[in-house]
């Protein structure tokens, strides 16, 4: 595979995870179970969309053929998403959400932390600012999943039978395949099995802090580097393109 193929396939998956968890994260807006927390998931949602758009310029320069950022997030069909299959997941109750923004955020927060020491330069820069936001949303999640998992009898139920509901698509954040083989060789991105270890560290101490069980893995699910997704997804397009499908080309 060539460099410039895997890059652009590496900047889709991690844009396309951004994109689909902001469009989940918006779907709080103005349902969040206080007014603050309103105001926090739609920022982090906002950060989402900012980092998806800056992998997706650099994704276009390498397409070509007019390629923008706007045509890269619409005009593409399900199977061509590439999105960590967590991020599609429905939102639940707010302990779904905070147990799912914990799962993705550690992810996002090690993998950065390896990008920022990237030999390209545009994911290395791109690294560098996100990390900042990442880190808020982790401790931000993982403030609230300890509270939850310590609080009432009701939200420590909640919380558990939410990560043992998600833990079955972790295995799908660390999957490799040739696209990160060639960018591993050139220095580019990182060795997964690497982030998995960090990763499970930060959550497992989150979890013990909370009084969650971390679950056994069971019926894992995964296949996103392949395009291949939940039924969720199909669902969160339809919405989601339906003004680029409707009215093509339109400018405002």
């Amino acid at each position: 595979m060539k460099t410039q193929e895997a890059i652009y396939q590496y900047c889709l998956r991690i844009a396309d995870s951004n994109l689909i968890l902001a469009q989940r994260l918006a779907e709080w807006c103005s349902r969040g179970p206080i007014l603050e927390e309103d105001l926090a998931m739609t920022n982090i949602s906002l950060d989402l969309f900012g980092q998806a758009e800056t992998l997706y310029e650099y994704a276009a320069t390498i397409k070509g053929d007019n390629a923008t950022a706007d045509s890269l997030a619409f005009l593409r069909v399900e199977r061509e998403y590439f999105n960590r299959l967590i991020t599609e997941q429905p939102n639940g109750d707010f302990a779904v959400t905070m147990v799912r923004e914990v799962l993705f955020s550690a992810y996002q927060n090690h993998l950065y932390e390896a990008l920022c020491k990237s030999n390209d330069e545009m994911f290395r820069g791109f690294a560098e600012k996100a990390i900042k936001e990442v880190r808020y949303h982790l401790r931000h999640s993982s403030e609230w999943v300890i509270r939850l998992g310590g609080g009432t009898e009701e939200s420590k139920v909640r919380s558990q039978a939410a990560l043992n509901e998600l833990w079955r698509f972790t295995v799908d954040m660390f999957e490799m395949d040739e696209v990160d083989e060639e960018l591993i060789s050139m220095g580019i991105a990182p060795d997964m099995k690497e982030i998995n270890k960090s990763w499970m560290k930060t959550v497992t101490e989150v979890f013990t802090e909370a009084e969650l069980h971390i679950p056994d893995l069971n019926n894992v699910i995964k296949g996103s580097n392949k395009g291949i997704h939940t039924e969720h997804l199909g669902h969160i397009l339809s919405e989601m393109q339906y003004l680029q499908r409707a009215f093509p080309g339109a400018t405002w």
